[in-house]
């Protein structure tokens, strides 16, 4: 038997790689001589980062950086094993969770930091970028990213915006003469796992922007700034940025990236599942079982997740898929929709949330083993009729 374990990360609780090495344990007690593939997976957001450089034996860099409110601090991205590729998770160095509650202030924070570790990358000679952009705390149409790259950002009297979002309802004139030919040639591939536009009702500041720390009205402000920042690329670039699918990601940086770098937005679960060779090992045809999982299974699931992606690759080949995750909700929708195999939940029982996430790693453990005993014994009882 050969049994591929491709997981996401449960979050808050353990990484992908620890999942997948959980799950791994709990197979290995039922069969030792059962051959297991942990490749832990991600979609682009938290996860991806460690996801990818584990699974090509890459390494990481640390080095200085700035947070969203211009604060130093050590940031870090990875180098995948081909050398030639860096992955940079937005969040490391512009994301939520480096800021207090009070200190959330979209206006203001600024993606720069993360623009100095793609320099840094840049200095090293790296070519190719994976970007994954979730959990921002900006709303800066990633101009702080840009500004680290060289780029200059006008008003009309030709001074330098300030940092921050609000800022650039006084754009008039982007400035690209100092940006390097390395930087001009560097590849950037955008992991996104959204696909709200960069404006409007359903734009990066009225979806986004409140969870950020933006009030109703600071929200109208910022919408209309990177109405500007789109009207100036319109512009000067004849690229229409306003609607286009996907740009809005994390407060526009999306957008601001495909607008003036070498760069394209991508399915996150997509870029990952083709970055570490997963539609090919599973064409070879050999993999008799794959076991994924997340925190939670939803309806959400179907829009770009890993268990969705997992069973996009493996439905074709007719490959059994088990889910394993901490919370499953509207199961209707698994054998229609999503076509999972079966999904189970790993809580044994009755316990609070925090519970559960103190002992995930036990409880993964614990449901694959099981999972695995009945998986073995519908393979011994299919071998016992053809034999027959």
């Amino acid at each position: 038997m050969k049994v591929l374990i491709a997981p996401d990360s449960f979050k808050g609780s353990l990484s992908g790689m620890d999942v997948a090495k959980s799950i791994e344990t709990g197979i290995k007690r039922t069969d030792l001589h059962t051959e297991t593939l942990p490749i832990p997976m991600a979609d682009g957001g938290e996860g991806t980062l460690e996801s990818l450089v584990s699974a090509t034996d890459g390494e990481y860099v640390e080095t200085q950086v700035l947070d969203p409110l211009g604060r130093e601090i050590t940031g870090h991205y990875g180098i995948m094993g081909d050398e030639q590729t860096a992955v940079i998770e937005l969040a490391i160095a512009s994301g939520l969770p480096l800021l207090d509650p009070d200190e959330l202030d979209p206006k203001v924070t600024t993606t720069y930091g993360t623009g100095q570790l793609i320099r840094h990358a840049i200095d090293r000679g790296i070519t190719s970028f994976i970007i994954c952009v979730g959990g921002s705390s900006t709303n800066d149409a990633g101009t702080g990213i840009l500004k680290a790259l060289g780029y200059r950002f006008l008003d009309h009297h030709g001074n330098e915006l300030p940092q921050g979002g609000l800022a650039l309802q006084d754009l008039a004139y982007i400035d690209d003469h100092h940006v390097s030919q390395k930087v001009k040639e560097a590849k950037f591939q955008i992991a996104c796992d959204v696909n709200n536009p960069f404006i409007g009702l359903n734009g990066a500041s009225h979806i986004f922007g409140p969870q950020k720390g933006a009030t109703p009205e600071e929200v109208k402000h910022l919408d209309h700034a990177l109405e500007v920042f789109a009207n100036v690329i319109a512009k000067q670039k004849g690229k229409r940025l306003h609607d286009v699918e996907g740009a809005g990601a994390a407060g526009g940086t999306a957008g601001g990236m495909i607008s003036c770098l070498n760069a394209e937005l991508r399915p996150g679960v997509d870029l990952v599942m083709e970055t570490i060779g997963l539609p090919e090992l599973i064409q070879k045809g050999d993999i008799d079982f794959v076991i994924t999982g997340e925190g939670k299974l939803d309806y959400q699931t179907r829009f770009g997740k890993v268990v969705a992606g997992i069973t996009k690759l493996a439905k074709p080949k007719e490959i059994p898929v088990i889910a394993l995750c901490g919370e499953i909700e509207a199961e209707d929708f698994l054998g229609n929709e999503l076509s999972v195999t079966s999904a189970f939940s790993i809580t044994t029982g009755p316990m609070s949330l925090e519970g559960a996430m103190q002992n995930t790693r036990q409880l993964l453990e614990h449901s694959s083993e099981q999972v695995y005993q009945l998986l073995l014994a519908g393979a011994r009882m299919n071998l016992s009729t053809v034999t027959g």
